[in-house]
């Protein structure tokens, strides 16, 4: 299970790293992420930078660690990563990669609702969501195929694991479509039925009166 931290924003975390690797003032950590492209994978609001590090600086994870003077612009705070900021780093990054954290993407949500929408409906607009993933797929694969050239794979992999998952949903989309085009989903007699008459079918009903325990940890 993932901790309670004194900062979740995880572009804090994204700040954290780019000052383990130099001090840095705000208005280069953004455009080190900007020549790194990872707005493609963190959630990046420029305009915000300067409060996550003011932030991270309230906490104790970051402390100014100079001023950098370039000829007649205004003098720039520099910002370096403390011990107690490295910890946090070490061990919130971790804790992301080895432990999975309960999400709701907004589609899984929309997929444990969708018998409200007859199935025809449910698969045009599957279909509309598959032309906008395959837009989404060939324009990643353009900007991991450009990052590439420019960066060695490690500090890329993320764009190749959005890209992963993207194109897994396609395919999960195009196989579902097809069994809603053939009728081959099981269930879907009684959805249609809700739809043509209007009743919520017996065996929907049934189920309310089932238990059905879906967390192993749970006991009945």
């Amino acid at each position: 299970m993932a901790k309670r931290r004194k900062l979740s924003n995880p572009l804090a975390l994204t700040v954290m790293v780019l000052l383990a690797e130099r001090s840095m003032h705000p208005y280069e950590i953004a455009q080190t992420l900007r020549r790194r492209g990872k707005e493609h994978s963190v959630k990046i609001n420029f305009g915000s930078l300067y409060t996550v590090v003011q932030n991270l600086e309230k906490h104790g994870y970051v402390e100014v660690a100079g001023v950098q003077r370039q000829g007649n612009r205004p003098e720039r705070t520099l910002y370096g990563l403390t011990e107690p900021g490295r910890a946090e780093m070490v061990d919130w990054l971790s804790d992301l990669l080895a432990a999975p954290a309960a999400e709701y993407p907004v589609f899984g949500t929309a997929l444990s609702l969708l018998p409200v929408l007859p199935p025809e409906d449910v698969a045009d607009l599957l279909e509309t969501r598959e032309a906008a993933l395959e837009l989404q797929s060939a324009a990643l694969r353009g900007v991991l195929g450009r990052l590439t050239e420019k960066l060695p794979r490690v500090f890329v992999v993320e764009t190749e694991y959005q890209l992963h998952m993207i194109d897994a949903q396609l395919e999960w989309i195009k196989k579902f479509r097809t069994e809603l085009d053939e009728a081959t989903i099981s269930g879907i007699e009684e959805w249609k039925s809700f739809h043509e008459t209007g009743e919520v079918p017996q065996d929907w009903q049934d189920l309310d009166e089932q238990e059905i325990v879906l967390d192993p940890e749970r006991k009945t």
